[in-house]
């Protein structure tokens, strides 16, 4: 059996996919950071700080869009947590950039490399799952994939750290974690995206 939410009104669900793909570009804007000497990471920490604020603006256009439509597509109670969330992933996002801008870090362990693919993996799916919200059919799926992806990124934060403890002086090793908590509390935020529409889900079936 379909399972279908209310159709009228899909303009939410158009900017929740737009805050997911914000996530999207700043990850392919983080891994040019990560791939640059630090002279030049003033202009794509910019970019970054745009990517964050076209967020924030779809953030609150959404806010804006609920209170006034009559009817939505979702609860507003999910609406506005997956909002939240996707906001809040990025703004995380924007903080690593910005961290590793002035921390002048020129290389990082190929970890972060790792996350940020599972990140831009999180986030392209999350932009299709955004748009399909009106319709639960295989959403399932993309629940199960995100956590599957998250539990990734937890192991991938475990073995960074353990090989920064080992290799790295104490001042090299904070600066790095730093970016590294960062990057974890990014597909963490990703997690919950996907285990609200999990309870969506639940609730609609």
């Amino acid at each position: 059996m379909k399972l279908r939410l209310f159709p009228q009104e899909p303009a939410g669900l158009d900017l929740l996919s737009q805050l997911a793909q914000q996530i999207v570009l700043a990850s392919a804007t983080l891994a040019e950071i990560l791939g640059v000497p630090a002279a030049e990471h003033g202009k794509l920490v910019e970019d970054m700080h745009n990517h964050e604020a076209k967020s924030a603006e779809l953030h609150f256009a959404l806010l804006t869009h609920m209170r006034t439509s009559f009817v939505n597509p979702l609860p507003r109670e999910d609406m506005y947590a997956l909002s939240r969330y996707l906001n809040e992933a990025m703004e995380k996002m924007d903080a690593a950039a910005e961290l590793v801008a002035l921390y002048k870090l020129e290389r990082l362990p190929k970890r972060a490399a790792d996350q940020l693919e599972i990140i831009s993996r999180q986030a392209e799916l999350t932009v299709d799952a955004m748009r399909r919200l009106n319709n639960l059919d295989d959403l399932e799926d993309y629940w199960i994939e995100i956590l599957r992806l998250a539990q990734r990124a937890e192991r991938t934060h475990r073995v960074w750290v353990a090989d920064m403890i080992a290799d790295m002086k104490w001042a090299q090793y904070s600066r790095n974690r730093d970016i590294a908590n960062q990057l974890v509390e990014v597909t963490k935020d990703m997690r919950r995206i996907a285990t609200q529409v999990g309870s969506i889900i639940v609730k609609e079936s």
